[in-house]
């Protein structure tokens, strides 16, 4: 499939459940939200796995997750994500880097452990990759001579802390436009790509 292209892993029949994944190349992509699946959603086979918690595709080439907000919904599954093997960062905006570990901890206690250790690694480990992101300003997540990948949050009207996120990928070796892509409800300006979500 040509790069750049989406594949969403939540919030495909229904609205919860949010995890999306940008493959910007073959060998690099990223993941924005990975939330729980609530409600009724949690008992209906669709296409997203809803019957379970585990991570039910390869990480391989995902460089980091990028948070849009901290519901539940949006973040719930990030211990399932670390136990699955990711390594990456964790990227969000400053105010959701404040509300993140406290919502975290919660999840981690509902539906992994409640040993006050257990918890306490799992917290040291998000923070250790947690980048707080302000908003307006590009952050580069990959530079190389075949590829430039940058995101940058803009505020959301939605909770403290949300965000929708563009990312700016221009394939150097390959034609010299710049693809610019935008994870939002309206149309910004020259964005020739838009993927929204109906939560």
């Amino acid at each position: 499939m040509t790069s750049p292209y989406i594949q969403h892993h939540g919030a495909v029949t229904g609205v919860t459940g949010s995890c999306h994944q940008l493959h910007a190349d073959a060998a690099n992509s990223y993941l924005i939200d990975c939330g729980l699946f609530q409600g009724s959603e949690t008992n209906n086979k669709g296409s997203a796995d809803q019957n379970s918690l585990a991570i039910d595709f390869s990480l391989g080439t995902v460089r980091a997750l990028i948070a849009t907000h901290v519901h539940i919904d949006h973040v719930g599954r990030i211990p399932y994500l670390l136990a699955a093997g990711f390594k990456g960062l964790i990227l969000c905006s400053e105010p959701s880097a404040r509300l993140l570990p406290i919502v975290l901890e919660d999840a981690f206690k509902l539906g992994v452990s409640r040993d006050q250790k257990k918890v306490e690694r799992y917290i040291k480990l998000v923070e250790k990759r947690l980048i707080a992101l302000p908003y307006n300003i590009w952050f580069a997540l990959h530079e190389s001579k075949d590829m430039v990948c940058r995101v940058r949050l803009q505020r959301a009207s939605h909770i403290l802390g949300s965000a929708y996120v563009e990312f700016d990928i221009s394939y150097p070796k390959v034609r010299t436009e710049t693809r610019s892509l935008c994870w939002r409800s309206w149309r910004p300006a020259r964005a020739p790509v838009i993927c929204t979500e109906p939560t």
